[in-house]
C-alpha cells in the first residue's frame, strides 16, 4: 500500500510533508512548471489519478484559474485579441488570478488536510514575467509574495525540454497570447526555469522531459518518494490505464496547454 508520510495532531489537522533531510515539516502542496507543450499537464493528471488511488485527498489546479473570479482573469490573459497588453498588467493579473486562488481554494484545501497539485504556480511568473518578459526580477519577486500570502509549495516539479521540441509535440494549431510571443521568447522562459531551479534545488527538482509519458513520470514518482510520498506500481499502472491507450501514453505531452 502506498503511504505518505506525515502527522496529524487532530483529526482535522492538515498533512505535512517531510524535506528531504527529514528536519522539518512542509505543507502538501506540489506544482507543476515548464515552458508550453513541454507534458507537465499530462503529468500532472497522472499525479492525481496515482495519488487517488493511493487513498490520498488530492485537489488538482491550474493557473491562472482554479477559481470562478481566476478563470475570468485567464480568459483575459490568453485571449490573442489582447495583444495590445502591457508586461505590468500582465504581471498584475497573473497575481489577481493567483491571489483569489490561494484565498478560495488553496489555503482552504491545505487546512484540511488535501493535497494540493497545481499545474503552473509563481515560478511561471518568475520565469515568463521575469527572465523572459525582462521586469524587475525583485518587483516581482514582491508581487509574487503579496499574492500568495506565505503559501509556497513543498516540491516543484519543472519539466526539462528545448522549446523547439516542445512545439513539436503539440498538437494545437491555434496559439493564446502566451505562445504568440515567439520561439526566442520561450526559449528564455526555459532557461528561467532551469535558473529557478539552480537557485533553490531544495524544492525545485528538473525532470527530463525528452522521453515518452511513462518515462517521464517514472522521474516524477522517484521525486515524490524523495520528498515522503511513496506510490506503488498499482497505483503507477492505475494511473497510466486509466490516462488512455497505449498510443496515447507514446505521446507525453502531444495535448499539453499552458
Amino acid at each position: 500500500m502506498s503511504s505518505l508520510s506525515h502527522i496529524q495532531d487532530g483529526a482535522h489537522a492538515p498533512l505535512r510533508l517531510r524535506d528531504a533531510a527529514g528536519e522539518r515539516e512542509l505543507p502538501p502542496f506540489i506544482t507543476l512548471e515548464g515552458v508550453d507543450g513541454v507534458g507537465k499537464s499530462t503529468q500532472a493528471r497522472l499525479l492525481v489519478l496515482a495519488l487517488e488511488h493511493a487513498g490520498i485527498d488530492v485537489l488538482h489546479l491550474r493557473e491562472p484559474g482554479g477559481a470562478a473570479i481566476s478563470e475570468k482573469i485567464r480568459a483575459l490573459l490568453l485571449d490573442p485579441a489582447n495583444s495590445e497588453m502591457g508586461d505590468v498588467c500582465e504581471l498584475l493579473l497573473y497575481e489577481a488570478a493567483r491571489a483569489q486562488l490561494v484565498h478560495q481554494v488553496i489555503e482552504p484545501a491545505l487546512a484540511a488536510g488535501t493535497l494540493v497539485v497545481c499545474d503552473r504556480f509563481y515560478d511561471s511568473t518568475t520565469a515568463y514575467q521575469a527572465h523572459a518578459a525582462g521586469l524587475d526580477a525583485a518587483m516581482v519577486e514582491q508581487a509574487n509574495s503579496l499574492a500568495v500570502n506565505g503559501c509556497h509549495p513543498a516540491l516543484t516539479l519543472v519539466f526539462d525540454l528545448d522549446p523547439v521540441a516542445a512545439q513539436r509535440r503539440s498538437a494545437r494549431t491555434d496559439a493564446d497570447r502566451m505562445e504568440a510571443k515567439g520561439m526566442v521568447y520561450q526559449q528564455r522562459v526555459a532557461g528561467g526555469f532551469r535558473k529557478i531551479a539552480k537557485q533553490d534545488p531544495q524544492r525545485v527538482k528538473i525532470i527530463d522531459a525528452s522521453g515518452d509519458i511513462k518515462c517521464v513520470f517514472a522521474q516524477v514518482r522517484a521525486q515524490l518518494g524523495a520528498a515522503g510520498i511513496d506510490l506503488d506500481e498499482e497505483d503507477v499502472a492505475y494511473a497510466l490505464d486509466s490516462f488512455g491507450d497505449s498510443a496515447a501514453l507514446g505521446r507525453a505531452g502531444e495535448a499539453d496547454r499552458a
